[in-house]
């Protein structure tokens, strides 16, 4: 099976992005690249301080769970498909800043069917398809 860790920046991040948000618009594509550039663009350690370190971080996108389904999709996803070209280059673009960061700077988000605890007295900053974006949460 693929090692994620033997894959570079970007392919994890298509991946990561195919994981979370594949059914959404390439708005809210980007909107889930931009969290994850977000975060490494922090620095922090707990939240990793590289893309590929941020979209592996345990826990923090479920695609990667090793429970999840999505995981054996990712790990299979085919580099010459249509929908992986088609994220990646709306990672390509995030990456390179020529599509605008429609987060609002945005570190965190959620679908609109749970509440994570983490968004309690928290407003989302923006919603996106079936995502909320926060920029207020540490």
């Amino acid at each position: 099976m693929l090692d994620p860790q033997t894959l570079d920046e970007i392919d994890v991040l298509t991946r990561t992005v195919y994981g979370e948000a594949r059914g959404e618009t390439i708005d809210g594509q980007a909107a889930v690249a931009w969290v994850i550039q977000n975060r490494a663009a922090k620095g922090r350690t707990y939240m990793g301080k590289t893309i590929k370190d941020v979209c592996l971080k345990p826990n923090q996108f479920s695609c990667w769970n090793s429970n999840n389904v999505n995981r054996k999709l990712l790990l299979d996803l085919n580099t010459k498909s249509e929908i992986y070209e088609n994220i990646r280059r709306v990672v390509e673009q995030v990456l390179n800043g020529t599509r605008a960061d429609n987060t609002n700077g945005s570190t965190h988000y959620h679908t609109s069917h749970v509440q994570p605890n983490w968004t309690k007295g928290k407003s989302p900053t923006v919603t996106i398809g079936n995502h909320l974006f926060y920029n207020n949460i540490d």
